[in-house]
């Protein structure tokens, strides 16, 4: 099957220009299979309008055609020229990473990479689960990097921002073609999905695992099948993440589970179970995260927990304040991933038994680069 792509004219290499965004007033249904159906407008435009229901035109924002158009995800290439992202943050793992994609159709409320959509002048509404931007050039780009003498083999994320292994990885192969430059040159990777996708690499996770040069996490945030359609309508459902980790730790590969996010009030208590399910499968080791919401992820995650969960949006978004210091956001390195104040060290605490009770809270082997190696050019690239 082959995908058409759109080109994007305007990327990260500058600010999007100055123009007037476009936001709907809140629809009364929710568009299915989305995990918002607001697109706010972008913070860094300055003019924005609302468009209201027009008696006269007939127009209105329960129409079902505008709908079906808001159902539809879009794909536009992404013509970037660099496709290693650094960070210094000392609450990452890693210091580079790989994103293939930007903006996720995984649609996720929760997610935190939402507002880097604004960056592309899009809303981290609607917008960012339904214009993806593709990266072709990102397995070339790649080699090229890994191949260049000023490269110090590390480990990789993949990917730090979006899921390498959203739907349309099916089809463009991306990731999967990213692996195999990474076995090539047997440099070490990171990954953390929340799609069973991941299995459809087991044969490239095999031979990289085979050179301690991955390990992958796969991200389970709840149990519950009715919670998780509504919160992270198109990723894998929890049992089939279960399964996915039971396939990797079969083949041999490094897996563990991340309990992420931890949404206090909502799903915190899953964390015992949680745990409990993927030593089970066959995980190995396990992480958690605290739920964090950045910028315009805060008012996109309160209008969901009012139409979804009304009875508990109040004690949820007070315990969100209690470990942020009041606030829904706390942006501060060292507090933001796992909060601060007696019910954060309670949630931690839970995880450390919970672990500690599923077998997961043994020493993590790290990854190696001693296998690392550049494959000698073919003689005929020597004359070029």
């Amino acid at each position: 099957m082959k995908v058409r792509l759109s080109f994007y004219f305007r990327l990260m290499s500058r600010r999007p220009p100055n123009r007037l965004m476009t936001s709907h007033p809140r629809p009364t249904e929710t568009i299915r299979g989305r995990g918002t159906s607001e697109n706010p407008a972008n913070r860094f435009e300055p003019l924005h309008y609302d468009v209201e229901p027009d008696d006269e035109t007939g127009w209105h924002p329960d129409d079902p055609d505008d709908a079906a158009r808001a159902e539809r995800t879009q794909y536009l290439r992404d013509p970037s020229r660099r496709i290693l992202a650094r960070n210094d943050s000392p609450d990452v793992p890693f210091g580079v990473s790989i994103n293939p994609y930007r903006g996720c159709e995984h649609g996720c409320i929760y997610c935190y990479a939402r507002p880097t959509h604004e960056y592309l002048g899009f809303s981290a509404g609607l917008d960012f689960e339904t214009r993806i931007l593709v990266k072709q050039d990102a397995p070339e780009l790649l080699r090229r990097e890994l191949a260049s003498p000023r490269w110090k083999p590390q480990l990789l994320g993949l990917s730090g921002v979006t899921d390498p292994y959203q739907p349309i990885e099916r089809n463009t192969r991306l990731t999967r073609r990213c692996l195999e430059v990474l076995l090539e040159f047997r440099n070490p990777v990171g990954i953390v999905t929340k799609n069973a996708l991941v299995t459809r690499d087991i044969d490239l996770l095999e031979q990289l695992a085979g050179h301690r040069a991955v390990s992958v996490h796969v991200s389970v945030t709840t149990l519950d099948p009715a919670l998780h359609r509504v919160m992270e309508p198109r990723t894998s459902s929890p049992a089939q993440r279960l399964r996915t980790i039971e396939r990797l730790a079969h083949a041999r590969v490094p897996v563990g589970v991340m309990v992420a996010p931890v949404i206090p009030g909502l799903t915190d208590h899953e964390i015992p179970k949680i745990l409990e399910a993927a030593a089970a499968a066959g995980a190995r080791r396990a992480g958690f995260l605290l739920l964090r919401l950045p910028h315009g992820v805060a008012p996109l995650f309160d209008d969901w927990l009012k139409r979804h969960y009304p009875a508990r949006s109040r004690k949820v978004l007070a315990r969100i304040r209690e470990l942020r210091g009041g606030r829904l956001n706390d942006p501060r390195f060292g507090s933001r991933m796992g909060g601060e104040g007696i019910y954060a060290q309670q949630i931690d605490q839970l995880f450390r038994i919970s672990a500690r009770r599923a077998g997961l809270d043994g020493e993590r082997r790290a990854l190696s680069t001693e296998a690392f190696r550049r494959p000698a050019k073919p003689q005929l690239e020597l004359f070029e």
